[in-house]
């Protein structure tokens, strides 16, 4: 049967303790709609309430809330139980809560995401047996800070690592420490090595789109895309900085985003990804997609991620030919031509540049 979460938007005078009692009410008409509800998460700073509930579809779960309390979802989405424990660390009610009888669960669903990328910047060395052992030993070093740091590993890919938190202090102070074992240990034990590190929180979900879709998108192009080894969200930093009165975050080691430069970086990025394939993809496209002086562009795209618009466009879709390389998604030509280059001559001297081998020898 699939399980389901559901979000409910509530009015200011709720209580937990009264969410607590819906939750019960849904418990006791469960089994007339065919239901098990497993667990929820209520957030009174936000006042938002969550629900993990097993039913045959999203009808019956709105008729078991409508029956027993009348209380509508905003918002239903279908998740996988244990992408849930991964984000949010449990799937079922808590052992011990405030109050036995009605077991309250004053426990926020919202989290801090922490996408940390370490790769190599040369992908010859990554050929090397002691490179490759060396990336290893970092990532497993990186387990040990998250669970040092009351930390859960949500998804690991082949450069990057995503790290869920319920503190924005342990998700901070957990960002701090890995990069102080990277410049102590890592960087001398292999000089090719590269970190970036973004920070950015949320709740499951505002619309059905995916658990965490929106902080997650955000934690990644913190990282990918904007010019610092440690970003974070103003959202990250203001919460940190209430929750450390008279602390303020290093402004050398985290750089942190202004809202309206938040907003500019993801109205560009969802731009590229809309057009970075276009082998005749010009500056003009980009200032009358946005909105925007070419001036204006220029200064915003260069403060932010530190490169020019040009320099950015190239290596987004350099990172894009890897990932085809890998994965044998045609022939040098083609992904050449698939990922905007409308020379192959042109796109190996570019990537050679870049990574330090030919595009051939990657495919190999």
């Amino acid at each position: 049967m699939p399980i389901y979460m559901d979000r409910h938007d509530l009015p200011e005078s709720v209580t937990a303790e009264e969410v607590a009692r819906l939750h019960q009410e849904d418990l006791k008409v469960e089994d007339e709609f065919g239901c098990k509800g497993l667990t929820y998460w209520f957030d009174d700073q936000r006042k938002t309430a969550f629900c993990l509930i097993k039913a045959p579809n999203k009808k019956a779960l709105k008729d078991m809330h409508k029956h027993a309390h009348g209380d509508i979802p905003n918002s239903i989405v279908e998740v996988d139980p244990s992408v849930v424990e991964s984000f949010l660390g449990r799937i079922e009610d808590p052992e011990k809560a405030m109050n036995a009888d009605l077991n309250i669960i004053n426990d926020p669903a919202f989290r801090v995401l922490v996408r940390v990328d370490l790769r190599s910047t040369n992908l010859k060395s990554l050929r090397e047996n002691d490179s490759r052992a060396n990336l290893a030993k970092c990532r497993n070093t990186l387990r040990d800070f998250t669970a040092q740091y009351g930390g859960r590993e949500t998804n690991a890919g082949l450069s990057g690592c995503l790290f869920s938190f319920d503190s924005v202090t342990s998700a901070v102070n957990f960002a701090l420490d890995v990069n102080k074992e990277f410049d102590a240990k890592w960087i001398s034990a292999d000089k090719d090595l590269d970190l970036h590190i973004g920070l950015s929180s949320g709740v499951p979900f505002e619309e059905p789109d995916g658990l965490f879709r929106e902080t997650q998108k955000m934690a990644e192009r913190l990282c990918n895309s904007v010019q610092g080894r440690i970003v974070v969200t103003s959202e990250v930093k203001d919460l940190y900085e209430s929750e450390n009165l008279n602390t303020r975050l290093d402004v050398e080691l985290v750089r942190s985003l202004h809202p309206a430069d938040e907003k500019f970086l993801n109205g560009f990025i969802d731009f590229t990804e809309e057009v970075w394939d276009r082998t005749n993809l010009k500056v003009e496209d980009f200032t009358s997609g946005l909105g925007m002086s070419k001036a204006q562009l220029y200064r915003k795209v260069k403060s932010i991620t530190g490169r020019s618009l040009i320099t950015f466009i190239r290596q987004y879709r350099l990172g894009k030919a890897v990932d085809l390389l890998l994965k044998k998604k045609g022939n040098i030509s083609e992904v050449a031509f698939d990922t905007g280059f409308n020379s192959p001559a042109y796109f190996s001297k570019c990537f050679h540049s870049a990574y330090g081998v030919l595009p051939s020898e990657v495919f190999k």
